[in-house]
């Protein structure tokens, strides 16, 4: 019960039995309901697929908020991170058109610089002037958000009769197998691949995940197995304590939100590289990419590790909800009630261990009243004995 995996079982769990109140409360078959959302998650290879697929920045975002966590910061602006690595990334790859080869490290290398250099910024300004990085990385979001708007509108940039960028040059694409789809005997040939084939055909599957799993392992594997990891992890449990011991904290501070930013950068870049129309458009609002990683980060209970299958579920939510509204008719918004409820009791984690530690103490009181309820009988035998001798 002290293991962080069963917080989170147990708080998947009062998800769905929050959701199943909610549903027959309105009227709705609950098991209709999940049936149809386990279908629309796994039904299909191509429903897996796209679920991969929209789990991919979350994966990253989620690593880069549970990283920061893990050191004692709270990225709120992950968002604005994203945002900065979509557009640099666009910019990039609107104006190269380098081989593949170059293109492709190149395009991705920019956004995530854009990401680290707006993490660094947050990070530099609670080291060198105390403001807390939730303000500043709010504001950031914002100002993420109008660049975009500003990029896209440009003249640049714009690409005429829409509300969108110009698209990145082909070579910088990160989908699979991108030739053979430009054309129907390439489509065919793909669809008759056993098992993956039609879902590699009809989506854009790309190498985004693979690259987000490897992020989250290494941001795992520094932050326990390393000589900088330490010292991050005793920055965010005790400043004044790391400062005595002779780390700077200021540089493990920007050095920290500069990871952050630059998981989320990342993130934004293989989205433009890998998925259709592969530009960015204005925003009227954010895509929450940032904001769910928060979600995803908190339900894996802040291991980087732990991000992998929280993502997965998270977009599995996520696309599977969809089902859920076109088999049974009963609102979208119900997804948002299972995800709100295992954050909710996520956030409440401490609970179970605490549970835990009740257990063992009244365990170890009812041992020591049987002990002494043992040895009383046996004081009262031996008197008896003592007393039919005389």
């Amino acid at each position: 019960m002290r293991k962080p995996i069963t917080s989170a079982i147990v708080a998947i769990l009062f998800g769905f039995f929050v959701a199943t109140i909610v549903l027959a409360s309105a009227g709705y078959d609950p098991i209709e309901a999940f049936g149809a959302l386990i279908d629309g998650m796994i039904g299909k290879p191509k429903y897996i697929a796209n679920v991969i697929i929209k789990a991919t920045p979350l994966l990253f975002t989620g690593v880069a908020v549970a990283f920061a966590f893990r050191v004692g910061l709270f990225n709120i602006g992950a968002e604005g991170q994203y945002v900065f690595g979509t557009v640099f990334a666009t910019i990039v790859g609107v104006l190269l058109d380098l081989p593949p080869v170059l293109q492709i490290p190149v395009v991705l290398l920019v956004g995530m610089l854009a990401g680290a250099a707006a993490g660094a910024l947050v990070g530099w300004l609670k080291a060198k002037f105390g403001i807390h990085e939730v303000i500043t990385s709010i504001m950031l979001n914002w100002i993420s958000l109008y660049f975009n708007n500003f990029v896209v509108n440009s003249e640049a940039f714009h690409k005429a009769n829409s509300t969108k960028s110009l698209p990145i040059n082909p070579s910088g694409y990160t989908m699979l197998f991108t030739d053979m789809k430009s054309s129907s005997d390439g489509l065919a040939a793909l669809k008759d691949i056993p098992v993956v084939g039609d879902a590699i055909a009809r989506t854009d599957a790309n190498v985004g995940i693979i690259v987000a799993i490897i992020a989250a392992i290494f941001i795992g594997w520094l932050l326990m197995r390393t000589k900088v990891g330490y010292e991050m992890r005793a920055v965010g449990f005790n400043r004044d304590a790391a400062q005595f011991t002779g780390i700077n904290v200021k540089r493990n501070l920007v050095l920290c939100m500069a990871i952050s930013g630059a998981l989320c950068g990342v993130a934004g870049a293989l989205n433009i590289t890998g998925l259709n129309p592969h530009s960015i458009s204005v925003l009227a609002a954010f895509e929450n990419y940032g904001f769910n990683g928060l979600s995803v980060a908190f339900i894996a209970g802040c291991s980087p590790v732990g991000c992998i299958p929280a993502s997965l579920l998270f977009a599995g939510l996520l696309y599977g909800g969809q089902s859920v509204q076109q088999v049974v008719g009963a609102p979208s918004e119900i997804i948002s009630i299972i995800i709100g409820t295992i954050v909710f009791f996520m956030a409440l984690g401490g609970v179970i261990p605490m549970l835990a530690e009740y257990l063992d103490r009244r365990r170890a009181k009812q041992a020591k009243l049987a002990e002494g309820t043992v040895g009383v009988n046996a004081a009262t035998n031996d008197s008896a004995q003592g007393k039919e001798a005389k």
